[in-house]
């Protein structure tokens, strides 16, 4: 039997996934299949070499956040189009994400923290 770590840690050692958190939100999606099976524990020890798949249309945003703007621009038919943002509290960049790709002219990012912008949006 080879090396086994959780999945979670194993989705990022294997860089399918960046953080853990994200990697676990996915797995509890049902976006993850080990050797062909959806596994919905993000703990569940994995074997190192098991066959992985990834459906990262699950989160196409760079947080969950993302995911609730966007329900809510729909929802209210927001055309964020040509528009300038502030996202405060950005954190991760959720917000800024969804509104970049549905085509705001600029988005300021504001955050007290350091360092949590995925580097996507940097």
């Amino acid at each position: 039997m080879g090396k086994k770590l959780r999945l979670d840690a194993l989705l990022v050692a294997r860089k399918l996934v960046a953080t853990r958190s994200r990697a676990a939100d996915l797995v509890r999606r049902r976006a993850v299949r080990v050797d062909g099976v959806c596994v919905t524990k993000p703990g569940k020890p994995t074997n190192f070499e098991a066959s992985l798949e990834v459906e990262h249309e699950a989160q196409p945003y760079v947080s969950r956040a993302g995911l609730k703007l966007a329900a809510a621009l729909d929802a209210f038919a927001i055309d964020v189009t040509g528009r300038i943002a502030l996202d405060i509290g950005a954190s991760t960049g959720g917000f800024t994400d969804v509104l970049l790709r549905r085509g705001a002219a600029h988005v300021f990012a504001l955050d007290a923290g350091h360092g949590q912008l995925d580097d996507r949006l940097a």
